[in-house]
């Protein structure tokens, strides 16, 4: 999977304090992609920190009777109370029992990301931590100390207590992490760097475990491969289109402003752009019109375009959050067990956004699949001898399986729930399960728009018309074709496919369009 890897780093040192203000999505993007960061906390929420953490320690020792998760066992184990002498050994063995997911590792970007949004939720001044606890967090980031951390376990709801328990399994001295590109035990490379580990205190390991970090996480991710895609995959629309003898009248407009859907009108705009300064296109044509998937670019990649616009609304709220339980409020002298560790609002968005996602990869490969057919003046499956040649018959094959994979992605997660903890935690969320699924969708989608690239650039330099096309269009082309060039005769086509992915996947469409 090609989205387990950052798609492209930006040289030198980026410098991002922590409780500052709120995190947004770009600012992760640029933070993830940056060649180092230098993470430092601020000193407002090492105050909002101390005074929350403060009011807590005198809370337990005054308030007379059992604190959920504070001075009591959790989930159903809740009326069990627990001597104070046990406070520390309670949160210990909440880390260690409930480290137990499973699967596949976690890709690196997305265990970064978790630990930030930690980090950046605990800063708040809700939870009750330590400054130590959160510092640690902090030094790992900053000394590239990365845990390793597996995709199954979260219900979404109590949080995502399995992965998170796995992520900070470090901070007590237990688990695996990533240091200087081995995995290591925690221990070790927290002694090789100097990172001292914590001794939890009351409520600390509930407050790192308890929240929505793993399925946030996981859709900021999703949604940053997503913005990404959505530029590419209209670049690349484009240049089927011209390469399809494709008219441009669907785009002008007046014809948008009449259905003023705002990724509708943006698409079209993109559309225009791409094809500004095409020869091809003051060229009379036979047809009165071309095939939905080239005709209605702007209404189909529009409608994801809105849908991304929701998704990060939700998702940008979520991550400035504090989501654990129970919260803290120092200034109310207020401490509640509630349920904002429920991951509803993103369960429901990321099944939204997988839709969106597929759809791009569905409409993708139709284009992919007008383009083989033989038609305007093209032949069948792109290669000068269909016959002797199978051409680019195959591709379209791996296209619309991954197409058709993808259609079980976008199964609703979110519709799904299971009772846990003896009855105690009787509706859950299943956005975990909902965020994890949108990596290998938005893989797929890399894939297939690879494969309309190739088909696009394949039908381009048969009809020798990439020197009649846009400025942008032939841009995209010329270097495309510096990693994927002209099949004349059958090649083993696996590795060709590869490199088309992998360059949609690194290229910034997002610089052509501007």
């Amino acid at each position: 999977m090609k989205v387990k890897e950052t798609p492209y780093h930006t040289s030198g040192t980026v410098k991002y304090v922590i409780g500052e203000g709120d995190i947004t999505i770009s600012d992760i993007e640029r933070l993830i992609c940056a060649e180092r960061v230098e993470y430092t906390l601020s000193s407002a929420a090492k105050q909002r920190i101390l005074e929350c953490r403060e009011y807590l320690d005198n809370k337990v020792q005054t308030a007379g009777r059992p604190l959920y998760g504070i001075t009591t066992g959790f989930g159903s184990l809740c009326n069990i109370s627990i001597p104070s002498d046990d406070l520390t050994t309670l949160q210990e063995n909440l880390v260690k029992s409930h480290s137990c997911s499973y699967g596949e590792e976690v890709p690196m970007p997305v265990v970064k990301i978790m630990l930030l949004l930690k980090a950046h939720a605990l800063s708040l001044g809700k939870s009750g931590v330590q400054i130590e606890t959160v510092q640690c967090i902090v030094d790992m980031l900053n000394h590239d100390v990365i845990p390793v951390v597996y995709d199954k376990g979260s219900l979404g709801a109590s949080g995502d207590l399995a992965p998170l328990a796995k992520l900070f399994l470090p901070i007590i001295g237990e688990g695996d992490v990533y240091y200087k590109g081995k995995i290591v035990d925690a221990k070790a490379a927290f002694d090789a760097e100097g990172i001292p580990t914590v001794t939890l205190k009351s409520k600390e390991g509930l407050a790192l475990l308890n929240g929505t970090q793993f399925m946030s996480s996981h859709a900021v991710y999703a949604l940053i491969l997503g913005r990404r895609a959505l530029y590419a995959a209209t670049a690349i629309g484009a240049l089927s289109l011209e390469a399809f003898d494709g008219l441009d009248a669907p785009f002008i407009p007046q014809l948008h402003e009449i259905r003023p859907h705002p990724g509708q009108i943006e698409v079209a705009t993109q559309m225009r752009s791409m094809l500004e300064g095409s020869v091809l296109q003051t060229k009379a044509k036979p047809q009165v019109q071309d095939p939905y998937s080239f005709r209605c670019i702007p209404q189909v990649h529009g409608a994801s375009w809105d849908t991304y616009k929701y998704v990060e609304s939700i998702i940008t709220r979520e991550i400035n959050s504090v989501t654990d339980n129970p919260t803290v409020f120092p200034e109310d002298d207020l401490i509640v067990s509630g349920g904002n560790f429920h991951g509803q609002p993103i369960a429901l968005v990321m099944d939204f956004f997988a839709i969106a996602m597929a759809e791009l990869g569905n409409i993708s490969e139709r284009r992919t699949a007008q383009l083989i057919l033989g038609l305007r003046d093209l032949p069948e499956f792109l290669v000068a001898q269909p016959g002797l040649n199978s051409g680019f018959m195959i591709p379209q094959y791996a296209a619309a399986a991954m197409v058709s994979r993808n259609k079980m992605y976008c199964f609703a997660a979110s519709s799904d729930s299971i009772v846990s903890s003896n009855g105690q935690e009787d509706h859950v969320s299943m956005g975990a399960n909902a965020a994890t699924k949108l990596l290998p969708l938005l893989d797929n989608l890399y894939a297939i728009l690879g494969i309309e690239l190739l088909n696009a650039a394949q039908a381009m330099e048969l009809k020798e018309s990439q020197t009649e096309t846009s400025p942008r269009i032939k841009k995209l082309f010329d270097d495309f074709r510096k990693k994927c060039t002209f099949v004349k005769d059958d090649v083993v086509m696996y590795p060709v496919l590869d490199h088309a992915a992998t360059f949609v996947y690194g290229y910034d469409f997002a610089n052509l369009h501007r």
